[in-house]
């Protein structure tokens, strides 16, 4: 989903980071190093059957995460209402993308979300961090929601933190939107299947991001210290 091209920038006129480069800092690596285990552990099997291994060390990492990707992109072009780019990929690939629009479609119908905003990039005074809200919605009982999408294999810590993020933001700049719910919706890598994920409160998760914020702040201090 979009954010500012040029990035965030507070009343004052001061570059702050946004959401997901605060939480980035301090994201776990475990995903990364378990992958780069898998990878080596098979190009060196292919290397004992005297095959050759990809030629980008990311070959593998980007075709598996194709068919997700494009899911990814179908659902947002069809929450938005925007034309359907033109797609030149497998046709499997394709299968499971549409699979998984299709999914999403189908959990539209049941849950009855209205999508009331997407793409709203919002700016906090308070908390001096940005952020840019994947889509707001009003659900069969009136309470605002707030959806996030996210292109992944599991749920992981750091996907609530950005929805607590998010509410925070909204809290402050748009109260109108304050949530009272939370969805994540979630394509899967390499099946593209489609899963849903829902979460009453935050609570723990908001405070999570605001330390995550305070030690980045004392991070770059400590940086420029350093230098």
């Amino acid at each position: 989903m979009g954010r500012p091209k040029n990035g965030y920038f507070n009343k004052a006129g001061d570059r702050i980071p946004g959401t997901t480069t605060v939480i980035g800092r301090f994201k776990d690596s475990g995903g990364l190093l378990q992958w780069a285990y898998k990878t080596g552990k098979n190009h060196a099997t292919l290397a004992l059957q005297g095959k050759d291994a990809p030629s980008h060390l990311y070959d593998e990492r980007d075709k598996a995460a194709e068919a997700g990707t494009i899911a990814h992109d179908l659902i947002e072009c069809h929450v938005l209402g925007r034309a359907r780019p033109q797609i030149v990929c497998d046709a499997a690939l394709l299968t499971k993308a549409e699979n998984a629009l299709a999914q999403f479609k189908e959990w539209q119908e049941l849950s009855r979300i209205e999508i009331v905003a997407t793409e709203r990039s919002y700016v906090s005074e308070r908390y001096q961090f940005g952020g840019t809200v994947d889509a707001i919605g009003r659900d069969v009982r009136g309470r605002i929601v707030l959806i996030d999408y996210k292109t992944s294999n599991a749920v992981y810590s750091d996907f609530l933190i950005q929805l607590a993020a998010y509410a925070l933001l909204l809290e402050e700049c748009d109260p109108q939107f304050t949530p009272q719910s939370f969805h994540l919706l979630r394509v899967s890598k390499e099946a593209a299947d489609f899963a849903h994920h829902h979460y009453g409160e935050l609570e723990e998760a908001k405070r999570a991001f605001l330390l995550m914020r305070e030690l980045y702040a004392l991070d770059s201090q400590l940086k420029r210290r350093a230098a």
